[in-house]
This record gives structure tokens, sequence and C-alpha cells, in this order.
């Protein structure tokens, strides 16, 4: 998990994702490090769910795009706690 910074994210995004094991979320994980702007993620295979906090100018789309690319299948997204297409 990304360590977290002193400033407040302005977006919490949450993502339920078909992973069945810790190579599964140690993907996400992995393609979530290498984006800009995030200031704390978690995947966790066990509760197939991922929560992602970012600074304002990261979209709710990227950040799914970048989980979809891992090729595991998204199911539901929440974005700053409002149902969103996935």
């Amino acid at each position: 998990m990304a360590a977290p910074t002193t400033t407040a994210a302005a977006h919490h995004y949450h993502f339920e994702v078909q992973m069945t094991c810790g190579g599964c979320s140690g993907a996400v994980n992995r393609v979530l490090a290498k984006m800009e702007g995030i200031q704390k993620y978690e995947a966790d295979h066990n509760t197939k769910m991922v929560d992602v906090y970012a600074d304002e100018g990261v979209a709710y789309e990227a950040v799914l795009e970048k989980i979809k690319k891992t090729g595991k299948a998204v199911t539901k997204g929440v974005k700053d706690g409002v149902d969103a297409a996935v």
C-alpha cells in the first residue's frame, strides 16, 4: 500500500474486482503504484475490494482503466460515494 500523504484526498474511488489470489491483488497494487496523484490505495483479494484515495486531478475513469488493464474484471465502481459505470 502506498504511504499516506499529509494532504487530504480529493477523491475516494471504490471498486469490486474479481481477484482470486495474492498475485491478482499484487497486479492491481502495482499499476496503482505507478499512477501520479494517488495518495493511498489498497487491493484485497480476500474481500475483492480496491479502495483508492486520489488528488483532484485523478479521474475515476483513469483509475478504472488502469485496473482493467491488469485483466481483472471490475464488477462495481463507486465514485466519491455514488455508483459509477464500470
